[in-house]
Formats: C-alpha cells, structure tokens, sequence
C-alpha cells in the first residue's frame, strides 16, 4: 500500500486536472463528479491510507501501537469527512490560480488537527527515517499551503503531497540497496 502513494496522488492530480477543463467547458455535471472525486481522495481516503499504510511497514511493537491510534483516527476523520461530503457536497471554484473546494466542515480546527494526525504525524510515528521524512514535509508543506491561501489549502497542499511522494520512491529505492547489500554480504562480514 505504501508503494501506490505515488500513484493515487497521480490520479488525484488527473481528476483535478480534470476539474480545471470542467471549468473552461461550463459542464456542471463533470465538474460535480470530478469535485466528488477529487474530495473523495482529499477528505475520505489519505486519513484513512496514510496510517495504515505506514502500520504495514512497521516492525516495532510500541510503534505499531502508536500507529493504531493514528490509524483509529484517520477512520474517524475520514468517515466525519464523508458524512458531510455526502450530506453537503463539496463545490469547487477557481479562485485566482487555484481550485477552491468549499467544504466549511473540513476546516474546523479540531477536524484538521486530526485530519494531521493522521496524515503527517503517523508517518512521523514510524522507525525509518525516509518515512518520518515523508511526514515532515508533510507536515511543512500543509504549513506552506495554509500560508500562501487559506481558501485553497486543499488544492495547493495536495499538489505539494503528490510531489512529496517522490520520497516514497526513494523508501523503496533505499530498501532495494539494503537487500542487494545483504545478498552480497555472507553472515561472517566478508564479501561473496
């Protein structure tokens, strides 16, 4: 799960993409859907991905459990996201160069504080350093999304994350050359 980081961030960035022409060819009913879509990834799936993801990856007890409490969260979140998604779909605008979804529910600070728990801070949670680098600029990029634009902190800070997810790449590349060293490497230290 951890490796299709990069690849649900793709789809999202599409869908948004996306949404962007809906707005140049006035289709309501396109641009509805690709708003759904868009905050389906946004609101619904990273609380929920993210905690669980890294869980996987994990290999100490202390923070498996940890990451339990972050993964108990992101359920949360995401499920209270949903709710209201459905309940008060989300709308979406172009305000200046950015997409501004309009979702009053999402910016609630106990809801965002949360909603970080679950997405920055289980990755700052886990034991391999690439990770909690991973939930660092996370955590950084959210900070520089809220500063640039407020009204469109979802979009600015998802287009930051999809980029972001080129550290995912690195985990695995770095993963890779721990297993090739261990192949070339017998027991007693010595090169094969």
């Amino acid at each position: 799960p951890f490796a299709m980081i990069p690849l649900l961030f793709g789809i999202q960035q599409i869908t948004e993409g996306m949404l962007w022409l809906s707005f140049e060819t006035r289709t309501l009913l396109s641009n509805t859907t690709l708003t759904m879509i868009f905050s389906l990834f946004s609101h619904v799936l990273w609380p929920i991905f993210v905690p669980f993801a890294v869980r996987l990856l994990e290999t100490i007890a202390w923070r498996r459990k940890a990451l339990v409490v972050c993964q108990v969260t992101g359920v949360g979140v995401g499920l209270y996201l949903l709710y209201f998604i459905v309940q008060y779909p989300v709308t979406s605008l172009v305000l200046g160069r950015h997409i501004a979804y309009e979702s009053p529910h999402f910016h609630v600070l106990t809801v965002m504080a949360l909603y970080l728990v679950a997405t920055c801070v289980s990755s700052l949670v886990s034991s391999n350093r690439t990770i909690q680098v991973f939930g660092a600029l996370s955590l950084v990029s959210f900070l520089a999304a809220y500063a640039i634009h407020v009204e469109t902190l979802v979009s600015v800070w998802c287009f930051f994350a999809a980029l972001l997810s080129f550290i995912v790449y690195l985990y695995f590349m770095q993963q890779r050359t721990k297993a090739l060293g261990r192949v070339f490497t017998r027991d007693d230290g010595g090169q094969r």
